[in-house]
């Protein structure tokens, strides 16, 4: 039970992440909500990596033990730079509505838009 507790906070935090984005009329909102499945899938990559009495794979001279798998680190790390660029953008697209119609909110932005 308590090696299956990171898979399960990824899953809880991925529904409130999607239950966010969909249920939610605010652009800044959604974003979060994103950004918390974003983040859901990192805790899961990580946990999918981890391994008991592991250690890192950064040693080129290591005994031959047990090393965690870098393939998932590699991928995690990959994911926190395309998450931090695709919610810059977001912020910055979301910016540039609030400027242009005086509102983020997503309805409201649907009307003015005919």
């Amino acid at each position: 039970m308590y090696f299956d507790l990171p898979f399960i906070a990824a899953a809880v935090i991925a529904t409130i992440g999607i239950i966010t984005m969909l249920f939610r009329r605010n652009l800044v909102k959604m974003i979060m909500g994103l950004s918390l499945v974003e983040s859901s899938v990192n805790l899961f990559l990580v946990s999918l990596g981890y391994r008991t009495g592991a250690i890192a794979p950064i040693f080129t001279n290591a005994p031959s033990v047990r090393m965690a798998m870098p393939t998932v680190q590699a991928m995690t790390l990959t994911n926190i730079v395309i998450g931090i660029a695709t919610t810059a953008l977001l912020l910055s697209l979301a910016m540039v509505i609030y400027r242009k119609y005086g509102t983020v909110n997503a309805d409201d932005v649907r009307k003015l838009r005919g």
